[in-house]
């Protein structure tokens, strides 16, 4: 079983690695829930981890209905992102009525050049999740990140195991948004199990010195005083139960 963190910043990559977690998926901005990060990230990393990195491909915070401009940049993020050797891809496209949007994904895809693909949560918010399934699978997505339409694995474990009774290994169902170590028991029951996404995430304090007594550069109070990383105990616990 492969366990895939996303990261948002070089150390929390560093440490995943170091941690024992599988794959990595390379965010940029935490706060609108992953955006595409900067060839810079990915080169570096490229160098320093062994594990393979997956690259979210996500020009801007808010909806999954991109126009044809914020398409084009996605397909060329792709293909300057594979020349610095991104391992795959995490995308995903809606139409205006909340259906995968089969024209926009195929383009992706196809600037992909055979790299895997991850439909990512826009999932969760298909207007039919059943045939979402059967539309990726169609297109060539490898894996489908969801929380089984819910806002939580919590909220939507019983949708995921029927979507892994669905897919049968024609497409890895990756449960992923809000997923706890106690859901890998009924997970892992239904015999299609195959990959989880579990952030692990934690923040440790700063190493700045000095903190401005006045100017507050973001809406959260607490942003210039910790700096999000990774938790190794929570690693090493799902480590521990996917074994199991």
């Amino acid at each position: 079983m492969v366990l895939e963190a996303p990261v948002y910043t070089v150390e929390a990559a560093l440490l995943a690695e170091q941690f024992g977690i599988h794959r990595i998926e390379l965010c940029s901005d935490f706060g609108e829930g992953g955006e595409t990060p900067s060839v810079g990230n990915l080169s570096f990393l490229k160098e320093k981890i062994q594990i393979p990195i997956f690259v979210m491909i996500r020009p801007r915070g808010g909806d999954f209905v991109y126009t044809p401009e914020e398409l084009e940049v996605m397909q060329r993020d792709i293909q300057i992102l594979k020349s610095y050797g991104a391992d795959g891809f995490v995308f995903g496209v809606l139409d205006q009525q909340g259906h995968v949007d089969r024209e926009a994904c195929k383009v992706l895809i196809d600037a992909a050049e055979g790299s895997p693909c991850t439909f990512h949560r826009a999932f969760d918010i298909c207007r039919n999740k059943e045939d979402a399934i059967e539309t990726l699978i169609s297109l060539g997505f490898k894996r489908i990140l969801t929380s089984g339409g819910e806002n939580t694995v919590t909220a939507g474990l019983s949708n995921i195991l029927n979507f892994l009774k669905q897919a049968a290994g024609r497409i890895i169902i990756m449960p992923g948004g809000g997923l706890k170590v106690e859901h890998l028991g009924p997970l892992k029951a239904s015999g299609e199990l195959r990959e989880i996404h579990a952030s692990c995430k934690s923040f440790r304090p700063t190493i700045s010195k000095y903190a401005h007594p006045s100017v507050q550069l973001s809406p959260d109070k607490q942003a210039f005083q910790q700096v999000l990383s990774i938790d190794k105990r929570q690693v090493e616990a799902f480590l521990k139960q996917m074994v199991l």
